[in-house]
């Protein structure tokens, strides 16, 4: 199923590339001093697979996690999001160019539950958790770092940002090439399809998400996911 560049979508494409660019340049000198110790884990969230307009803002999020996993500056990643706009979990699809670009699939893993940005970090955390990584790191674009800020220091403090730093990755290159036969679901439903506009735009403010039942299993509570 193919999804037209829609308005918003070339906003938030134009805002990627604003916020990316100028922002990565004030923030790359103090990388290293940031990274001096490696994190248990990154989540990258996820992006449309087969989606023109998000091109390239899934190419920047793999080069980042390749060149964080790389050098060190992580020990394992987490890949999140489900099949939300095309018939590709997009968890599993960027594993697999995980493994394309060398990173040890030992050291990968796919979340599949996500649909909104709030939700990659929620479900990741309660992965990363359960397989007991405790410095956990989100690692993304300066625009949804933005957006996602706020959130991140109300309900999960001890997560860190690590926004691209475009010096270290090389945007002219191409990722390679990948059969992601085993990230397609023939169960697929576009968001678009499911939700109306407000129910995606509380879902995008994390309110698909109930914390309720008190627990200490996972930061003091049991998830409760409410899907509208």
């Amino acid at each position: 199923m193919k999804r037209s560049l829609s308005t918003p979508a070339f906003i938030s494409c134009a805002l990627f590339l604003l916020c990316s660019y100028d922002k990565s340049k004030k923030e790359s000198s103090d990388l290293n001093d940031k990274l001096a110790n490696p994190y248990d884990v990154i989540i990258v969230p996820g992006v449309p697979y087969q989606d023109p307009s998000l091109k390239m803002v899934l190419k920047a999020r793999m080069l980042w996690a390749n060149f964080l996993f790389k050098k060190g500056f992580t020990k394992n990643i987490i890949f999140s999001g489900s099949a939300v706009y095309t018939p590709y979990i997009e968890g599993k699809m960027m594993k697999i160019y995980a493994d394309s670009l060398g990173i040890p699939c030992a050291n990968t893993f796919a979340e599949e539950e996500a649909e909104h940005s709030t939700e990659n970090i929620f479900y990741s955390v309660k992965m990363a958790r359960e397989l007991g990584f405790k410095r956990i790191a989100l690692a993304t674009d300066h625009y949804q770092a933005i957006l996602l800020k706020g959130y991140i220091k109300k309900k999960f403090p001890d997560v860190e940002l690590i926004t691209i730093c475009y010096k270290n990755i090389n945007m002219k290159s191409e990722l390679p090439k990948i059969d992601a036969e085993s990230a397609y679901t023939d169960l697929f439903v576009s968001l678009a399809e499911r939700e109306n506009k407000l129910k995606r735009f509380k879902g995008t403010m994390g309110k698909n998400i109930i914390e309720t039942i008190k627990d200490s299993s996972f930061y003091g509570r049991v998830p409760l996911i409410v899907k509208n």
